[in-house]
């Protein structure tokens, strides 16, 4: 559970490091505010992958072939990177799986994606712990995921290269090994 006092405590002392006075009018209510925003960027923290799988894997009977894959595409996200708490922004994320008699709800597959950006994070931790709770919560060793994101700590600060991007990719089961799989998969993911 995020401790929202001492949040408010820790940003007022930062404000006070800063060379700020937080008892000043714009300043005042500061505190509060970003931990309530904390409590709400943050919430996946509270959770394993385990429990985030469980919260988010209602499924329904369907019969698929052997190749037929589901894929949601462009799924918009934000994170915090882990290193300077700084924002990853215009994330795109790509979650494709196979399913296996059962096919998960489409918007589970978006509140996975963003429970999983709702910690401190890597971008390469967010695409390994989406695969982890896609498998989960589908039943189905074949998942993919692809991210693509700019990094305020790479566009606004440091080196100042405000157009780079970085892309991920996670591959796990048959999409890490079937090459054909894999070039249908992103046939499909470049497609607009």
């Amino acid at each position: 559970m995020i401790d929202t006092k001492a949040v408010e405590e820790h940003i007022r002392g930062l404000l006070i490091a800063l060379g700020d006075d937080p008892d000043r009018e714009g300043l005042k209510d500061t505190p509060a505010r970003v931990a309530r925003m904390y409590s709400e960027v943050f919430e996946g923290m509270e959770y394993s992958n385990e429990q985030i799988a469980r919260m988010f894997s209602k499924s329904f009977e369907q019969k698929c072939g052997g190749d037929d894959f589901v894929l949601v595409k462009d799924i918009e996200a934000f994170s915090y990177c882990e290193h300077h708490l700084a924002l990853m922004y215009d994330m795109k994320i790509s979650v494709a799986y196979i399913p296996r008699d059962r096919v998960l709800g489409l918007s589970k597959i978006a509140r996975i994606a963003d429970m999983a950006c709702k910690r401190l994070q890597l971008q390469e931790r967010i695409g390994a712990d989406i695969a982890e709770i896609m498998e989960m919560a589908t039943g189905s060793p074949d998942i993919a995921v692809m991210i693509e994101a700019n990094h305020s700590c790479m566009t606004a600060r440091g080196i100042k290269k405000p157009s780079a991007k970085t892309s991920t990719v996670t591959l796990r089961g048959r999409f890490r090994d079937d090459a054909a799989l894999q070039n249908r998969l992103f046939m499909q993911i470049n497609s607009r």
